[in-house]
């Protein structure tokens, strides 16, 4: 291994998207993010899907958009099916 390496000339590999997604950027509290962690552990799959899963719930059956109020109430009716 060289002890140092030149990278002046590196060039950043394409980032492949994933059809039907966007990468965003978004502020939850830590703990609903660790209850989303802790329930997609439990059920094997990823903590992002079960947020997304839930998310698909809170605005299924209605065409308006999701409001702050009812994130809030569908994110805390999942925490507490978990508390459960």
């Amino acid at each position: 291994m060289r002890s140092e390496y030149d990278f002046s000339k590196a060039k950043r590999g394409a980032v492949i998207a994933s059809p039907g997604k966007t990468r965003i950027t978004i502020m939850l509290d830590n703990d609903v993010l660790d209850a989303f962690r802790t329930r997609a552990e439990a059920e094997g799959r990823g903590y992002q899907t079960a947020i997304n899963d839930a998310l698909r719930h809170a605005i299924k059956d209605d065409t308006a958009p999701v409001t702050v109020a009812a994130l809030r109430r569908e994110l805390r009716k999942a925490l507490k099916d978990i508390a459960a």
